[in-house]
C-alpha cells in the first residue's frame, strides 16, 4: 500500500488512482492516441480512459499484444472504443508510418498522450543509429507529436473543444548528465552511462513539452502541452537491472506506487477539468510540481527543438 496519501491542492495525491482522478469525467466525443499501450502504466491508462468514454487508439510496437489487451478491455468495458496500430517509437520509418495511416484514416484526435518509453538500457543504437534511449523516450514523441500536429489543430478548431498533449517524463530527468543534453555526445559510446542517458531523454520530454507549449500559446491554439513524473512504479521497465527489478518487486508493495495509482497523473493530466488550459507545466501525484533547473531552461528547449528537428529530418 501507498504510504504517502497527503492531498496536494488538487484534492489528490500519491495515492489516488486513475479511476479516482476521473470520477465523474465524460469523455464521451474525445479520441485519444496512448503510445506503450500493451503493457505498465499504458494498460491502465487505456482501460481508464475508456471506462469515461474516450475513444483511444493504442499505439504499439507488438500489435498481438495490444490486442490481447483490448480483449481484456472489452470484456470489462463492452462498449469501449479501441483501436490497434503498430508503431515503433525507436524507428522514424515506423513512426511516420503510423502518423500518415492516423491523419489518412479522417479520425480526430483531442488527446495524445506520449507514454512510451525504455529504461536504463545498456547502450545501443536505434534503427536510425541513434542511441536507443533518446531515439525511443524524446525523437520518437517528437516526430509523432509533430507529424500529428495539423490532425489535433483541426479537431480543436472544428470540436471547439481543448486539445491536450501530455508526455510522460520522470524525475529521473534530475540525474542527466552535468549539461544536461549531450547535443554534440548523443552517440558517444565511450562516455554513456545507462542512468544519465536515461535522465538526458526523461529532461528532453519535459523541454519538449514546454518548447511546444510556447509555440502552440504563440499561435493562439486551443491545445495544451505538459510534462509530468508518474511516481516510482513496479513495471518491467527495470528489466535490464536484474538484482533492481528483484528489489522493487519485493519490496515495492510497500514503498512504490502500484500500476493504477501510476496511471493516474496523466489520466488526471489529460482528462481533468482543473488541467484546462494550463500549459508547459510539470505534474507529479496529480498536482503541479516543480523540475529541476535544467527542466525550466527556455533557452535549452529552444535549442533541444532544432537539433530534434534537424536529427528527424524535417529542416
Amino acid at each position: 500500500m501507498w504510504i504517502f496519501s497527503w492531498k496536494g491542492p488538487s484534492g489528490f495525491s500519491a495515492s489516488s488512482t486513475a479511476e479516482e482522478v476521473t470520477q465523474g469525467i465524460d469523455g464521451t466525443g474525445l479520441t485519444a492516441i496512448v503510445t506503450g499501450a500493451s503493457s505498465g502504466l499504458g494498460v491502465e491508462t487505456t482501460r481508464v480512459l475508456t471506462l469515461r468514454g474516450v475513444h483511444v487508439v493504442m499505439a504499439v510496437r507488438n500489435t498481438d499484444a495490444g490486442k490481447n489487451v483490448k480483449e481484456q478491455i472489452l470484456k470489462e468495458i463492452p462498449n469501449a472504443k479501441i483501436d490497434v496500430m503498430e508503431l515503433d517509437l525507436s524507428s522514424m520509418g515506423s513512426v511516420r508510418k503510423f502518423a500518415s495511416d492516423y491523419n489518412a484514416s479522417g479520425l480526430p484526435l483531442n488527446l495524445l498522450i506520449n507514454n512510451a518509453g525504455v529504461m536504463a538500457t545498456p547502450f545501443m543504437l536505434s534503427q536510425d543509429n541513434i542511441e536507443l534511449q533518446f531515439a525511443t523516450n524524446h525523437l520518437g514523441h517528437f516526430l509523432l507529436t509533430n507529424l500529428l500536429l495539423e490532425t489535433m489543430k483541426k479537431t480543436a478548431h472544428e470540436s471547439n473543444k481543448e486539445g491536450r498533449i501530455v508526455n510522460l517524463s520522470s524525475d529521473g530527468h534530475r540525474y542527466a548528465y552535468h549539461e544536461g543534453i549531450r547535443f554534440d555526445k548523443i552517440n558517444d559510446e565511450s562516455g554513456y552511462n545507462s542512468i544519465y542517458a536515461y535522465g538526458q531523454s526523461k529532461l528532453s520530454n519535459i523541454l519538449h513539452a514546454n518548447e511546444l507549449a510556447r509555440r502552440l500559446k504563440e499561435e493562439g491554439v486551443e491545445i495544451t502541452a505538459n510534462s509530468l513524473h508518474p511516481g516510482a512504479i513496479v513495471t518491467n521497465l527495470l528489466r535490464h537491472h536484474s538484482f533492481l527489478n528483484v528489489l522493487a518487486n519485493t519490496l515495492g508493495k510497500y514503498v512504490l506506487k502500484n500500476v493504477p495509482q501510476g496511471a493516474a497523473t496523466q489520466c488526471y493530466v489529460a482528462l481533468h477539468p482543473q488541467v484546462k488550459g494550463i500549459s508547459g507545466e510539470y505534474f507529479m501525484d496529480s498536482n503541479k510540481a516543480k523540475a529541476s533547473s535544467h527542466a525550466q531552461d527556455a533557452e535549452l528547449a529552444k535549442k533541444l527543438w532544432d537539433f530534434s528537428l534537424s536529427m528527424t529530418n524535417q529542416n
